[in-house]
C-alpha cells in the first residue's frame, strides 16, 4: 500500500513538473508567437526595378514592404508586379493610393484577384488627415447646400453656399465675404461684412469700394444671418464633419474587404473613428515619442484597432533621418509598447536610387533590431502595458504638440488647454509609456480597462 502511495506521489509530482514546464515555456516564448508584428520600409520612388532592389536589400531582416509611390499608383500592372515580387520574397505587401486618386484605387481593386492571400496587408490610403485639418487645407462636402467647403491653413473657410447664387467666405477675424457663384470675374461683386456692422462692396471690374447698407441690393443678408450658418461652429460639429468626410472617401466606391492604413502626427483618435483599421503615428521629428504612443495606442486599444509607428524625418534637409542608433531605440520602444507595425519612411525631394534617405547605418539598425529583438526570446512584444489613462474632453481636437497649439485648426488654445497640458506632462513624467491618452466618448468607455483613470478636469 505504501508503495502505491509513493507511486501516486511521484506521478503527481511529474504532472506538476510538466505543467510548470509548459507554463514557463509559454511565458518565455518568442515574440513571434505573440501578436503579429511587422517591421519594414517604404519605397517612394518611380521605378519598378528600383523597388525590387530595395526589397532585395531588406528582405532578410524585414517582413513588410510599403509601396508608397505617387507615380506607380497610376499603373495597376506596376503595383501588381511589385506586389508579386514582395510576396515571393516572403514579405507582407501594403500599397499606397492618395485620397485625391480614389479612382486609381478603384481601378486597381478591380484588377486584383486576391492571389496574395494573407500576405496582402491592405491599402495605405492618404495620410495626415487630422494633420491637414490642424495645419493645412481640408475639404468637406455639405450635401444639404451642395457646398464644397474648404478649410484653409489660416482658418479661413471658403466655398459655403448661402443660396444657389451666393458663395460665402468666413475669415478668422469674423469678417464675412460674399460673391456671386458663377458670375464672370469682371462683372462680379465682393460684398464684405465686418464685425462692427460696416458693409462694403467692391466691383472687381473697376476695383472701386463703397459702403452700403444691410438689406440693400448689394447686401441682401445681414451679418447675423451669414455668421449663424457658418460651417464649423463647434468642436462637436467639426469632429462630425471631419469623420464624415474621411469616412466618405474611404467608402466612396462601397465597403471593401481590405484593411486601410494611414499615418498622422496628431488626433489619431479621429482617424480611427473615420474607419481606418491601422494608424501609424509619425515619430522622429523632435516630438515626444511617449506622448505619441500614449495617443495612438490609447485610441487603438479602446476602439479595437491596430497601431504602429512610421519613423519620419528629423531634419528638413539631408540627412533627413535620425541616426541609425536613435532609430533603433525608437523601434525597440515601439515594439515593447505593443506596436504591430514599425516602418521607416524612405523619401526625400532629392532622393536618388532605391535606397532614398536610408543610409547604411539605418540598414544596420534594421538588421540588428530584427536579430536582437524581433527574433529574440528575451524581448517580449508588448511587454509594456498602459496601467493609467488620461481622458480628454469629447471631440476636443487640440493638437497637444505645445501649449499654444490649435484646436481643429480653427480655434486658438482655450481655457482648458493649460490644465490639460499640465496634467498630461505630469502623468507622462509619472507613468512614461505606461500611460494612454483617450477621449471621453460614450462609444468607447474606459471603465474596467485601466487601474488608474484621470479625467482632464479633475482637481484632486
Amino acid at each position: 500500500m505504501d508503495s502505491l502511495k509513493k507511486v501516486a506521489v511521484i506521478a503527481v509530482l511529474l504532472v506538476l513538473s510538466l505543467l510548470l514546464v509548459v507554463v514557463f515555456s509559454f511565458l518565455s516564448s518568442p515574440s513571434s508567437e505573440q501578436e503579429p508584428f511587422y517591421v519594414g520600409v517604404t519605397y517612394c520612388g518611380e521605378s519598378v526595378e528600383e523597388a525590387k532592389l530595395l526589397v532585395d536589400k531588406v528582405k532578410d531582416y524585414t517582413n513588410v514592404f510599403f509601396l508608397q509611390s505617387g507615380e506607380l499608383q497610376k499603373s495597376p500592372d506596376n503595383v501588381t508586379e511589385i506586389g508579386d515580387y514582395v510576396v515571393s520574397c516572403g514579405l507582407q505587401f501594403v500599397v499606397y493610393f492618395g485620397t485625391d486618386s480614389t479612382w486609381l484605387m478603384k481601378m486597381w481593386q478591380d484588377t486584383y484577384d486576391g492571389h496574395w492571400g494573407d500576405q496582402f496587408g491592405g491599402i495605405y490610403f492618404g495620410d495626415e488627415h487630422a494633420g491637414k485639418m490642424l495645419d493645412g487645407e481640408m475639404f468637406v462636402y455639405e450635401q444639404e447646400t451642395q457646398s464644397s467647403v474648404r478649410k484653409m491653413a489660416d482658418g479661413t473657410i471658403t466655398g459655403y453656399k448661402m443660396d444657389a447664387n451666393t458663395s460665402v467666405t468666413y475669415k478668422q477675424d469674423g469678417t464675412v465675404m460674399t460673391r456671386p457663384v458663377n458670375a464672370p470675374v469682371n462683372s462680379s461683386y465682393v460684398t464684405t461684412y465686418y464685425v462692427n456692422g460696416t458693409v462694403t462692396v467692391m466691383t472687381e471690374e473697376t476695383g472701386s469700394v463703397h459702403t452700403v447698407e444691410e438689406g440693400s441690393v448689394d447686401a441682401p443678408y445681414t451679418y447675423e444671418e451669414l455668421w449663424s450658418v457658418r460651417p464649423f461652429q463647434s468642436y462637436d460639429e467639426t469632429a462630425e464633419r471631419f469623420i464624415d468626410e474621411c469616412s466618405f472617401e474611404l467608402n466612396r466606391y462601397g465597403p471593401s474587404d481590405f484593411s486601410y492604413f494611414t499615418s498622422d502626427y496628431a488626433l489619431f483618435w479621429f482617424d480611427y473613428k473615420s474607419g481606418y483599421d491601422t494608424v501609424l503615428a509619425q515619430v522622429g521629428w523632435n516630438q515626444t515619442v511617449a506622448k505619441d504612443v500614449a495617443l495612438v495606442r490609447g485610441a487603438a486599444e479602446l476602439q479595437n484597432k491596430t497601431w504602429g509607428v512610421i519613423i519620419t524625418w528629423k531634419y528638413n534637409n539631408p540627412p533627413y533621418l535620425d541616426s541609425g542608433e536613435a532609430i533603433y531605440e525608437q523601434m525597440v520602444m515601439a515594439y515593447e509598447n505593443g506596436a504591430q507595425y514599425v516602418v521607416i519612411f524612405n523619401y526625400a525631394p532629392d532622393m536618388q536610387g532605391p535606397y532614398g534617405t536610408l543610409q547604411e547605418e539605418h540598414f544596420v539598425a534594421l538588421e540588428q533590431f530584427w536579430n536582437e529583438v524581433v527574433q529574440s526570446s528575451q524581448v517580449r512584444h508588448g511587454s509594456v502595458k498602459a496601467d493609467a489613462v488620461l481622458v480628454l474632453p469629447e471631440n476636443y481636437g487640440w493638437g497637444m504638440r505645445h501649449i499654444d497649439d490649435k484646436i481643429w485648426g480653427l480655434w486658438a488654445a482655450d481655457e482648458n488647454s493649460q490644465q490639460i497640458w499640465d496634467l498630461s506632462c505630469s502623468l507622462l513624467e509619472q507613468y512614461g509609456t505606461g500611460l494612454d491618452i483617450v477621449y471621453d466618448d460614450p462609444q468607447f468607455p474606459v471603465e474596467g480597462k485601466y487601474s488608474h483613470v484621470y479625467y482632464w478636469n479633475q482637481t484632486g
